[in-house]
């Protein structure tokens, strides 16, 4: 029996979400809400990219400690933080590039390279990266930290890819639409990591939320609908809690 218990993997539940249709419909729309709410704090309250990343970054901070200290999957308070991670994304990704100068490119650059860095050190730290294995503080830790680089990341890589290289929001949004479906055609079709199919996916769907929150507020001139900040966020919002009721929020299974 003893020997059998060795063999078998013990079975438990994640502190993060099965990874469905549902999720990711969800996770598209809270990538939305993080820019047009972001944009929300750190333009139309006036308070400046440097302000608005402080006031998310505290947010965040206190989402993480509770997620962490908390005994079992919370649907609300997961997502919760995801949005805390995508309005911090947002504000902190406008700051590097515009405030400090460095461009959407340089932007980018960086940001990619403390995502690969978070992955690579929570990789040789804990053996994996692969989301059901989130259900230890250390695990956890890790996969906030690497949610809120790819969160930045995608806003930078949105900006850049609708500004800087003239595609507009729409074209943008194609663009990276287009490249979540490669991702989902791998997943069923080849046999590439399921984990790096993951990452993959979730570092996609922030840009393409970006360029949807842009074209959502942005002014008539700048190719956007020129709504307001806050409706768009609400009506974002309102979708998100409507999406937390109609797909169900599981935990995931996890193996040790």
């Amino acid at each position: 029996m003893k020997a059998l218990e060795k063999i078998e993997p013990q079975q438990g539940l994640a502190k993060v979400p099965e990874v469905t249709l549902g999720f990711w419909l969800i996770k598209i729309a809270a990538t939305t809400l993080g820019e047009t709410g972001g944009d929300a704090v750190s333009m139309s309250m006036h308070l400046g990219y440097l302000v608005g990343t402080a006031i998310f970054a505290a947010v965040f901070v206190a989402a993480v400690v509770a997620q962490i200290r908390a005994q079992r999957f919370h649907p609300t308070l997961y997502w919760t933080t995801i949005i805390a991670t995508t309005t911090v994304g947002t504000t902190l990704a406008d700051f590097a590039d515009r405030s400090l100068g460095i461009g959407y490119a340089g932007g980018s650059a960086l940001l990619l390279t403390l995502l690969l860095g978070s992955l690579w050190v929570w990789k040789r730290s804990l053996g994996t990266v692969s989301v059901s294995s989130v259900s230890t503080p250390g695990a956890e830790a890790f996969y906030w930290l690497t949610i809120m680089f790819s969160q930045t990341l995608g806003t930078a890589l949105g900006d850049w890819t609708a500004d800087t290289a003239g595609l507009g929001y729409t074209g943008a949004a194609v663009v990276f639409g287009l490249m979540l479906v490669v991702v989902a055609l791998a997943y069923y079709r080849t046999r590439v990591s399921h984990t790096v199919l993951f990452w993959a996916a979730f570092i996609l769907t922030r840009p393409l939320g970006a360029v949807v929150g842009d074209f959502l507020d942005k002014p008539l001139s700048a190719g956007g609908l020129a709504l307001s900040r806050y409706t768009a966020s609400a009506v974002l919002m309102g979708f998100i809690l409507t999406g937390l009721l109609v797909f169900r929020q599981r935990a995931a299974r996890t193996v040790h």
